[in-house]
Parts: structure tokens; C-alpha cells; sequence
């Protein structure tokens, strides 16, 4: 299975060019699209769930055309959006098989049973006669999830689902999408870092609309290595740091702060070798593209 995506623009009426000519082949399993706030990520996620038209380019699911069989694609898409409306007075049980009919699954009880069953996917089983203003944030996600498993989807699409969750909601629902990422295409949309590192085998950095580099997670660390140089330094040195080296990120460390440079040779005496991670190979591709 196989999401193809080729030569995607699209202008909005104000000028924002939100995509610029962005070419991608999505494999199954899980895969991280990393860019900070703006960098088009939404723009490309909505067009994928065919709710807005690209002024240019074309996507392929399988050899099915995404933006001209529409609701052949939605049948088989679960979407999970940055922000989602629920129906606070209603409970997830009822919520789950009212979105399950508008799926087109109309016998009654087939659709008990596939609701029972994402409940259970998603540990919402015993809150199942919950109200939804009752949940948590991390339930509110897991409930997310649970109504773009319904039709059993080939392609899921979430964007920034671990904004705002607490450690434990977060690694939850982090597992959780690795699970299902074993049996369809998952498109994780996001600006943490951590949440690729930990869960994709393959990602696209985007910044100001273009895809500054594909590939695995690990093969774009390793590309990295003898290249990033740490030292720690005073607060008030990192503005003459910057215009000096290549800095790649700065990190408070016990009232100092931890500078990683990109240089192909040691940048003085006071650097040590550091050992490089996603987040230097972020730093890199978005930095060296603003302009």
C-alpha cells in the first residue's frame, strides 16, 4: 500500500503560498511530517482528506485518485484533525455509532459491534457511556482516534494529536498509533520532534510549503555525525553565537545554556563532539531554509 503524492501547490487568495511543488511517496506504517507552526503541514493534510483543492499536482492511493474520487477516498480515510468538535451532553458509545452511520455502516448491529470494537482499540470501553464533557484531553484524543478508526480506514491522517497532553496521555496515545501504524498508512503531522523519533520509520521535514528532505529518521541522523559540536556557554553570549557559528539549537542547562553548532570541523577549543539526534537534523533543514 502506497500514498503518492505529486507535484503539490497551492496559493490561497491572500498570496500565502502554503505548498510549493511538494513531491512524496508514503509507504505503510507510520510516518512524521515535521515542520514548525505555518510550514504547510495542515494545508497538505486537509488536501489529502479532500477537504480543499490544490491549484496544482496530483495524489494517488493505490493507483485511486484522491482528488477526483472523493467518496471513494473518504470511505476508506480516518482523519483525526489539530481541532475537532464533540457533542459535550452526548455519551461516546452513541457519538461513535452516529458517526458510524454516516460511514455507511447501516445495519444495527454490525455497527454495535465495530463501535464495541474501537472502543476496546482505544481503552474507551468503560467510559463508553461517558458524557463526552466528562473526558480528559487525552481521552478527547483517544475518542478522536476511535471515530477515524470506524470503516476500517487504509489511510489514517492525524495532525498534532499530542498538543497538550500530559507525559502519561501522551506515551499512551503514542502507542497506540504505533499499533495501528502496523496495519495501514498513519501520517502523523506534528512539530515535536520526539513524537517521529519515537514512533516513524520514515518522515519529510516542510518549511514555508517545500519538503526539505525524505527519508528514515535514522539514515538523516547518521548523515549528521562528526558534523554537530556542542559547548556550553553564558546567556549572554548566544547572540554573538549565532552570528558566529551555525547554531543549531540552545537549551538552558543549570543557568547556561547548551549550544549544538553545525560544522564540518571543530569550531574552536572550547566545542566537544556531540552526538547527533532528529532534532539537530530538524534544526538544520528548517534553519538553512528561512529566508
Amino acid at each position: 500500500m502506497e500514498l503518492r503524492i505529486d507535484g503539490l501547490s497551492k496559493t490561497y487568495p491572500n498570496g500565502l503560498r502554503a505548498l510549493r511543488d511538494v513531491s512524496l511517496c508514503i509507504p505503510q506504517g507510520m510516518f512524521g511530517l515535521l515542520g514548525p507552526n505555518g510550514a504547510g503541514k495542515s494545508t497538505l493534510m486537509r488536501t489529502i482528506a479532500t477537504l480543499q483543492e490544490p491549484d496544482a499536482g496530483t495524489i494517488t492511493l493505490d493507483g485511486l485518485d484522491v482528488l477526483r474520487d472523493k467518496d471513494l477516498v473518504r470511505r476508506q480515510l480516518g482523519y483525526l484533525p489539530q481541532e475537532f468538535g464533540l457533542h459535550p451532553e452526548i455519551d461516546a458509545a452513541s457519538m461513535l455509532d452516529h458517526l458510524a452511520r454516516l460511514k455507511g455502516i447501516a445495519n444495527r448491529g454490525e455497527r454495535r459491534d465495530h463501535v464495541d470494537a474501537v472502543l476496546q482499540q482505544t481503552n474507551l470501553h468503560a467510559s463508553r457511556k461517558k458524557k463526552l464533557r466528562e473526558f480528559s484531553g487525552g481521552m478527547k484524543q483517544r475518542f478522536g482516534i476511535a471515530q477515524a478508526l470506524l470503516g476500517h480506514p487504509r489511510l489514517i491522517i492525524v495532525d498534532e494529536p499530542t498538543a497538550g497532553l500530559d507525559p502519561e496521555e501522551r506515551h499512551r496515545f503514542l502507542n497506540l498509533l504505533s499499533a495501528i501504524g502496523e496495519a495501514v498508512i498513519v501520517i502523523l503531522s506534528t512539530h515535536i520532534v520526539d513524537d517521529v523519533k519515537e514512533l516513524c520509520s520514515q518522515m519529510a521535514i516542510i518549511n514555508q510549503g517545500v519538503v526539505l528532505r525524505a527519508g528514515a529518521p535514522a539514515a538523516a541522523v547518521e548523515e549528521l555525525r562528526g558534523l554537530v559540536w556542542r559547548t556550553l556557554i553564558a546567556k549572554d553570549e548566544l547572540p554573538v553565537f549565532r552570528e558566529r557559528y551555525q547554531v543549531l539549537s540552545g537549551s538552558l542547562l543549570a543557568g547556561r545554556v547548551l549550544v549544538h553548532v553545525l560544522s564540518p570541523v571543530a569550531p574552536g577549543k572550547r566545542f566537544e563532539a556531540a552526538e547527533p539526534g532528529l532534532e539537530d537534523v530538524y534544526f538544520a533543514a528548517v534553519r538553512g531554509s528561512v529566508s
